[in-house]
């Protein structure tokens, strides 16, 4: 892979992971809530989604959901009724917000179910796999081996995507000092219960 081919791939992910989506939703939505440092695992749970979903590309599995209209359709459901129901979840949370060092976090969702989370929102979302299964035959040579350009491409994907989430991560942790008080949480909850409601949605109108 030549090094133009590889920078014109990265300017492709830096717009896919600056865009606005689930993951990002999610990567802010608990930036606000527990911090930057609580947020970690739940943005190592999207590259590890985002991991599995190259890997299905890559085993030819991705190529089979992107073509066959009810291997798709049942994936997309799934993943728009899973960002529906954390959206309910989210509207529906009265929890104040958790302050470093405070008891409260103790009975706070753990790191396991932030990162549980985080790899399906990545994993049941088809449009990441389709638009793998879309861009990655554009940038891989047919006359070298593929395995190496697979790694490249998806350590690149992934880097990229982690850097991003942690930058979504560190501005919206810088506003948790605002949502101190239960009106402005409340109103914290329903705005990202809105949007993830607003993200199934989506998902659940897009076609191959």
């Amino acid at each position: 892979m030549t090094l133009d081919v590889w920078l014109t791939y990265l300017l492709s992910v830096i717009v896919l992971s600056v865009s606005p989506g689930a993951g990002a939703i999610n990567t802010m939505s608990c930036g606000l809530r527990y911090g930057m440092r609580r947020t970690l695992p739940a943005i190592l749970g999207l590259q590890v989604g985002l991991a599995l979903c190259i890997l299905l590309v890559g085993f030819g599995l991705g190529a089979i959901i992107a073509t066959s209209s009810l291997a798709f359709s049942l994936l997309k459901w799934f993943g728009a009724l899973y960002l529906i129901w954390l959206g309910y979840k989210k509207w529906d949370d009265s929890t104040e917000v958790i302050l470093e060092n405070n008891s409260a976090e103790q009975q706070s969702v753990t790191a396991a179910t932030l990162f549980v989370r985080a790899v399906f929102i990545n994993l049941t979302n088809p449009k990441a796999i389709v638009f793998l299964v879309a861009l990655f035959p554009i940038f891989l040579n047919p006359n070298t081996p593929k395995s190496n350009q697979f790694l490249i491409l998806g350590a690149t994907s992934i880097g990229v995507d982690s850097l991003v989430m942690i930058g979504y991560a560190h501005l919206s942790s810088r506003l948790r000092p605002l949502l101190k008080n239960k009106k402005a949480m409340r109103l914290q909850n329903r705005i990202f219960g809105s949007l993830f409601v607003g993200a199934g949605t989506l998902l659940a109108s897009f076609k191959s």
